[in-house]
């Protein structure tokens, strides 16, 4: 099957670049390019690519906005939204990612870096690496006050959660993949993969990137600042 992307970036010089990277694979292909956040939205809509690659810094609309648009509309739900920014330490990053998006990359990785995040993302994976989720997510979510004070709808939503799905859920937030928590909770890498997707159904979340932000926002991690 084919991974469909769209590139968004007000770069033109950029964009070219990425498209003769994605062209270059036999299971990927461009379907359109946005200069703006805008424009994202409406080739998104269009196009219904697998993954978007946004640039977060854009003028107009943003790629926070796009990232959001795109996340509110129904028809778009397999749409994933990979961010692409200078900086990996970045508030609006975090922002990005209760917006909808499903991870982060730095401008400045690999090719096979870029490649391999984009089929991440079309399999539906978080795109998030440990220290940015146990660091990043956790220093923006702490501006916002103590875990006491977090969204209680959110609390209340993991009430529909088994307590080994909450188990599995808080290793999540932690950035650990499926075999490292297998390892840790003593069990098959598989039935890892089976509350993750449970946890997700119960919680309405795209991915795994959205399972850690519901992780901070209901109170379950607490944000710590090392």
């Amino acid at each position: 099957m084919t991974i469909r992307v769209l590139l968004a970036d007000d770069q033109a010089l950029l964009r070219s670049a990425f498209r003769v990277l994605v062209d270059s694979e036999p299971d990927m292909e461009v379907v359109g390019e946005a200069s703006d956040g805008a424009e994202a939205a409406r080739l998104a809509a269009e196009h219904r690519p697998d993954v978007v690659l946004m640039d977060i810094r854009m003028p107009g609309t943003d790629g926070l906005a796009a990232t959001r648009l795109i996340s509110a509309d129904p028809d778009l739900a397999h749409v994933r939204v990979v961010i692409l920014t200078t900086f990996e330490v970045d508030d609006y990053v975090v922002q990005s990612l209760r917006a909808g998006a499903s991870g982060f990359l730095g401008k400045g990785s690999e090719p096979e870096e870029l490649l391999s995040a984009i089929r991440v993302a079309a399999g539906g994976e978080a795109l998030l690496s440990p220290s940015a989720t146990k660091g990043l997510i956790a220093r923006f979510l702490a501006q916002d006050g103590t875990a006491e004070e977090r969204d209680p709808a959110r609390a209340e939503e993991l009430d529909a959660l088994t307590v080994r799905e909450r188990e599995v859920l808080v290793q999540v937030a932690g950035g650990h993949s499926n075999d490292e928590i297998a390892e840790r909770l003593t069990v098959s890498p598989l039935t890892v993969k089976t509350h993750v997707n449970r946890a997700m159904a119960k919680l309405g979340a795209r991915d795994r990137a959205q399972l850690v932000v519901i992780a901070y926002e209901s109170g379950l991690v607490r944000p710590r600042v090392d």
